[in-house]
């Protein structure tokens, strides 16, 4: 199946939370965004906003680097916010519960290219890099799964 694509530039962090912001509402348990980029180009910024707006209660979102996993709890599921930035690679994964998560849960994984063949098909993908300008972000989302067309299009058009 071919992938499909949408390139989006958001000038600022509060563009990309708002962007977040709008996605969270539209994910079911099963679904996966995997979040790629460098350090600092704003994956734990976005997941951070899209968590906040799905918990009932707010709470305070940290990234995940140390812990590798966060859980959060919300009304219709779990959230599973994972950072794999210092594993080597896709043997460390099992240990974590991702692979069952990407089941029952709601997963937003930085640093995927971690996960090798782990990835699950149907994931939405994000890449994120520098703008054309100092705080704008470059993202580019890429699925092959037809669930994410009618999804991801209504909330950026």
């Amino acid at each position: 199946m071919c992938p499909e694509r949408r390139h989006l530039i958001l000038q600022s962090p509060d563009e990309t939370a708002s962007l977040a912001q709008r996605i969270a509402p539209v994910l079911r348990p099963g679904d996966t965004i995997l979040l790629s980029g460098g350090i600092g180009a704003g994956k734990t910024h976005f997941a951070r906003s899209l968590i906040q707006k799905r918990l009932a209660v707010p709470e305070d979102v940290p990234s995940p680097t140390f812990t590798l996993v966060q859980t959060y709890e919300t009304g219709t599921g779990e959230i599973w916010h994972a950072d794999l930035y210092r594993l080597d690679g896709p043997q460390s994964i099992d240990e974590l519960g991702l692979a069952e998560a990407f089941d029952t849960a709601i997963c937003l994984v930085e640093w995927p290219d971690r996960l090798g063949d782990l990835a699950p098909e149907q994931a939405l993908f994000v890449a994120f890099e520098s703008g054309p300008v100092d705080e704008a972000r470059s993202l580019e989302f890429t699925w092959t799964d037809p669930r994410w067309t009618s999804r991801i299009e209504g909330v950026l058009s």
